[in-house]
């Protein structure tokens, strides 16, 4: 791992004394979280806290018609959603310390959704998905709340191929590391919608599938919260460690990091 480092002056009493910072040159992986409709970034302050403490820089929000701005519901499409989730996505890769090329984007429900059809927009080198939902391409400019319920439900109901769907069409050409969590008790993504992403990933790094038992769609208990806050954190953790891990061969390679040369043995005297 690269360092910087700094020459610096220290006061003490009425004098100083001379010193150097070292600190690393490592940049950090970004996370982005995406809540689900009628959800808010505070489903997600816990685990991204956690993942934060993996060293990466991530990033919880609210999307337009939610928490504050919840007046705004009837009026929010999903052409706005989808702005408000790149323009995040934008805000983080440009914080200090991020590395733009280890982004990572963790989706529920409809904020799963988008951020699916993100990977088309921009670069995500992980995606996770929990029960990610599915609408048709049509009335996309339509606000969200004003679509008509049974026409989705109808529409989820059945398997669709990537090329029937906005969503399927970007995950088919996804190249990432893809993590998909399903709830077995799920009373508004039917399977159907979960095999339909699951296969429409064919081109992905590795593509990890986790259900969650007795768990319904908003993780109503407790424990069902945990179930999926722990296989989170176990996938971003192996992520993120094999990431770092490829990053420091490859900068080997390059001759950024020299290995130790190795001693020979002291002769004896």
């Amino acid at each position: 791992m690269g360092a910087h480092e700094q020459s610096v002056r220290i006061a003490v009493g009425g004098d100083h004394i001379a010193g150097t910072l070292v600190r690393p040159a490592t940049l950090l992986p970004g996370m982005l979280f995406v809540h689900g409709w009628r959800g808010s970034q505070k489903q997600y302050l816990m685990r991204a806290r956690e993942i934060a403490a993996l060293g990466c820089i991530c990033l919880a929000i609210d999307l337009r018609g939610h928490a504050e701005s919840s007046a705004q519901r009837h009026e929010v499409t999903r052409e706005d959603s989808l702005q408000d989730v790149t323009a995040s996505y934008d805000f983080l890769v440009q914080a200090d310390a991020v590395d733009e090329s280890a982004i990572g984007v963790v989706g529920s429900s409809y904020g799963g959704y988008l951020a699916a059809i993100l990977t088309s927009m921009r670069p995500v080198k992980w995606l996770a998905l929990r029960v990610p939902a599915l609408y048709k391409d049509e009335d996309w400019n339509v606000p969200k709340e004003k679509l008509d319920r049974g026409e989705i439900e109808r529409y989820r109901s059945g398997f669709h191929e990537t090329t029937a769907n906005r969503a399927l069409r970007a995950c088919a050409e996804y190249t990432g590391d893809v993590l998909i969590v399903a709830s077995e008790r799920d009373e508004i993504i039917p399977p159907a919608v979960i095999a339909s992403y699951r296969a429409a990933f064919r081109k992905v790094r590795s593509l990890t599938f986790r259900v969650l038992e007795t768990a319904d769609h908003g993780l109503s208990e407790e424990r069902s919260q945990q179930a999926y806050t722990s296989v989170l954190l176990n996938w971003a953790t192996e992520m993120v460690l094999s990431s770092r891990e490829q990053g420091s061969a490859a900068a080997a390679v390059q001759g950024h990091i020299r290995p130790s040369p190795r001693r020979r043995p002291a002769r004896p005297a």
